[in-house]
């Protein structure tokens, strides 16, 4: 039986359906992560599950006990929010320790879990101080440390990194990767940003229009994505997508295997550049982004088709180079002229 599961789920605000009918299974100990574009639901989501918004249809489960018209506080849930959400005027411990004072819990205890949530969160040193004394990155981990000591039997987590810096949100996701491990909680987080749900998640749920698209583990949405818009929303860059009209007019490329009025994905590892002359169609380089570690090239052929490369090499080509394309159909995605798969990559 699921640990925490959601049967037929709707939200309804005013006459918009923002939640259609969510159907999802989430095991005990299982990280997994909430991801889609801006409006496709996914916060909602989570704030039904907390209880922070009425469920108007459907019911909601924890252990087999339906939790779906039970208030936030007696959910045995705990939520780490985008903006912290700590009290200015109380010290760190204070923050930390506030949902057990109001429950009563005997001072000792208080002490006891605060100590321990403060060590594994490198606070210890920073419980006498206020929230402005501390960093972004330090106050965030003061309001995971809150839920933490609560010890709920799911975490919740409304898109916690989006407010620090580039350094701090890699920062702050391996600790949390971390911490999940060493708990061994059930964790629910929602991100707009991919590379936090490709590398926190056991599973990755990706919403859109209030419906999920696919379920699966990070690595299964980016090999076998079940449609256009997964397979478009996974990855960065995102995958080429070219109307088979296009790439077939383009060069002799065997294997196309989709409708007429289909297209093609095309992952940038499986574009291939090569020397002017070569490949099976030839394209000009319109932008080279030099990474280090790797290398994206932008390239657009004499049809206006544009593809992006990736490749672990750095290059010599510049804006203007000529190159020759060359294409595998063997890892290509084909989908139908309404975004269906038709065909998944054969190898990957």
């Amino acid at each position: 039986m699921a640990y925490l599961q959601l049967k037929n789920v709707e939200k309804f605000f005013g006459e918009h359906r923002a939640i259609k009918g969510i159907d999802l299974s989430i095991n005990a100990g299982e990280f997994v992560v909430f991801v889609g574009p801006s409006g496709c639901g996914k916060s909602t989501l989570l704030r039904l599950i907390a209880g922070l918004e009425q469920i108007d249809s459907g019911t909601l489960e924890l252990e087999g006990r339906d939790i779906t018209n039970l208030p936030s506080s007696k959910r045995d849930l705990a939520m780490v929010f985008q903006s912290y959400a700590l009290y200015p005027h109380m010290s760190v411990f204070e923050n930390m320790s506030f949902a057990l004072k109001l429950a009563k819990a005997d001072p000792a205890v208080i002490q006891e879990k605060v100590s321990q949530a403060a060590k594994i969160l490198n606070l210890t040193d920073y419980l006498h101080r206020t929230p402005k004394e501390l960093s972004g990155g330090q106050r965030q981990r003061v309001a995971i440390g809150r839920a933490i000591v609560r010890a709920p039997k799911v975490f919740l987590f409304d898109e916690p990194l989006s407010n620090l810096d580039a350094a701090l949100r890699g920062q702050t996701r391996i600790e949390i990767a971390k911490l999940h491990r060493d708990l061994g909680a059930t964790t629910v987080y929602v991100t707009h940003d991919q590379v936090e749900a490709m590398t926190l998640a056991d599973r990755v749920v990706v919403l859109r229009d209030g419906m999920i698209e696919q379920v699966g583990t990070p690595l299964e949405l980016y090999d076998k994505p079940a449609n256009q818009f997964v397979a478009q929303f996974i990855g960065t860059p995102q995958m080429n997508i070219v109307s088979v009209a296009d790439l077939t007019q383009l060069g002799n490329i065997p294997g196309i295997d989709a409708p007429a009025d289909g297209f093609v994905g095309l992952r940038p590892e499986n574009v291939m550049l090569l020397p002017t002359g070569q490949g099976q169609f030839q394209a000009k380089v319109e932008l080279v982004e030099a990474l280090g570690a790797e290398t994206l090239i932008y390239v657009t052929t004499a049809r206006g088709t544009q593809l992006v490369a990736r490749q672990n090499t750095r290059t010599n080509l510049s804006v203007g180079s000529d190159v020759g394309v060359s294409i595998d159909a063997a890892t290509a995605h084909f989908f139908d002229a309404k975004g269906r798969v038709t065909t998944a990559a054969k190898t990957l």
